[in-house]
């Protein structure tokens, strides 16, 4: 085809929806050239893990983005990208990004703060006016700093395309590439993406997204064209419908110490920015350990990214679940091993350990974390613990999990019967119970729930996926 393009790699859920699905391989297979960016700490690992032919990969520069960030008209750069988030369309449930301002403002310095009623009015006025919006996606245009023009010159894409349309740090790829006239593209990899990040932070010609509910929130909270919205599920998941990931069940209990006498209960750590996680975990553990379950049972957690960020916070929580691991009985823990950079941990050397920990769970548990629907694609019944914390964070923004059922993923998924939301011990008791004794409870509910939100449970995303972007190369029209 003699073309190329540049995919940006920019966090560990990138590499598994581009590298780890059928993306790549069919865009490579088509005679496409591929330069993948990623943090260039792993810009090494990256190459050698999917070295192929056609494929070269290049360090994203995070640095030097942060530097502008940082150098060029710092506050106002700061705040254009807060209305953005915030100032998506009313047409569309904003629950998510309320929650959202509210953290900013509750955590924001002095100075921050005595501009915040002026923003809020600015907020009110982005959701009421599409030419308001469009306003504000042309004032951050203004920066675009040219970090990347060599790279473009030298390699000449005919298409940019990100994980985000300019939600991260991708916004200055993205803005670099249609300063120079390239098509430049998105994809939405995250389940709540399209209802928690709002605006694009660059110019961007046409997106693919999971689902018809996720291009409706699109075309209606941030004034996409539907046209410019393709629907080609999630490849992400194409490996858990192929069952490629699966450990065997047998090494996977021997790896963590599991009884294989015993049901499994696993928790992973969810939505730790606003809430504490440990109330919930001890309650599980109490249960657990006490034999109050109707099968003989064990817990296993997973941690959050977050608890390997240098945060006081949320490194003091990871140690006290590690405390009342080795303290409580029949309590596990997943252990991930760091990839390095940014990306850090779960940067898709993860999917055989995450995928096994769903399969082989008699009951999921975490926060309405994405992997409710990634535990649904695996048959396992899920319940969300929102057991609200008696502390929060100390000196912190903290939202009582009780208050967090209506956000618009999680309450998608409350409505679709694909599992249970608990508050407190007692209906945790009783959640669990109901489905160690009912293992097959709410199987209809969660294939319609993983087909309304994945569309392709067949395994086909990433080819669906990859044959759009062939549809666009050559179509560009300089807009």
């Amino acid at each position: 085809m003699d073309k190329t393009i540049f995919i940006c790699a920019d966090h560990g859920l990138a590499i598994v929806y581009f590298l780890q699905s059928e993306i790549v391989p069919r865009l490579l297979a088509s005679g496409v050239e591929i330069v993948v960016l990623t943090d260039d700490a792993i810009q090494e690992h990256v190459s050698e893990r999917f070295a192929r032919p056609g494929l070269v990969v290049e360090g994203l520069r995070l640095e030097q983005a942060r530097a502008y960030f940082q150098k060029a008209d710092y506050s106002t750069q700061w705040w254009l990208d807060f209305l953005r988030r915030a100032g998506a369309s009313n047409r569309i449930n904003l629950q998510a990004v309320d929650s959202h301002i509210n953290q900013v403002e509750d955590e924001a310095h002095k100075r921050r703060k005595i501009l915040f009623p002026a923003m809020r009015a600015a907020v009110w006025g982005l959701r009421h006016s599409s030419t308001a919006r469009d306003m504000l996606r042309e004032r951050q245009n203004k920066y675009t700093p040219g970090i990347y023009n060599d790279l473009l010159q030298r390699y000449q894409p005919s298409l940019v395309l990100a994980s985000t349309p300019g939600w991260r740090w991708d916004r200055y790829l993205l803005r670099d590439a249609a300063s120079l006239g390239i098509e430049t593209g998105a994809a939405i990899i995250g389940w709540d993406n399209t209802s928690s990040y709002s605006l694009p932070g660059a110019p961007v010609d046409w997106v693919t997204c999971w689902s018809q509910i996720q291009k409706e929130e699109l075309v209606n909270g941030s004034d996409w064209s539907p046209v410019d919205v393709n629907i080609g599920g999630i490849p992400s998941y194409d490996g858990y419908f192929k069952k490629e990931w699966l450990l065997n069940r047998e090494d996977y209990y021997r790896q963590h110490n599991l009884d294989p006498n015993r049901q499994l209960i696993s928790y992973a750590c969810s939505f730790i920015s606003f809430s504490p996680n440990l109330q919930n975990i001890e309650a599980l553990a109490r249960l657990v350990s006490s034999e109050q379950l109707s099968k003989p049972s064990q817990l296993l957690i997973r941690f959050h990214p977050n608890h390997f960020m240098d945060v006081p916070r949320f490194l003091d929580e990871r140690e006290r679940i590690r405390a009342l691991a080795q303290d409580t009985p029949h309590v596990h823990v997943v252990e991930p091993v760091p990839l390095g950079g940014s990306l850090v941990y779960y940067s898709g050397e993860d999917m055989p350990e995450k995928s096994s920990m769903m399969a082989y769970s008699d009951v999921f548990t975490t926060v309405y974390s994405t992997m409710v629907v990634e535990a649904a694609v695996h048959g396992c019944p899920v319940v969300s613990v929102c057991i609200d914390s008696p502390a929060g964070w100390p000196g912190k923004y903290t939202l009582p999990l009780s208050q967090i059922g209506d956000w618009p993923t999680h309450s998608r998924f409350r409505d679709s019967g694909a599992g249970l939301e608990v508050n407190d011990e007692n209906q945790l008791r009783m959640a669990l119970n109901f489905y160690l004794d009912n293992p097959g409870a709410g199987k209809e509910a969660r294939l319609n729930f993983i087909e309304r939100e994945c569309t392709f449970t067949d395994g086909s995303a990433g080819d669906c996926t990859a044959n759009f972007v062939l549809s666009k190369l050559g179509t560009h029209d300089g807009k």
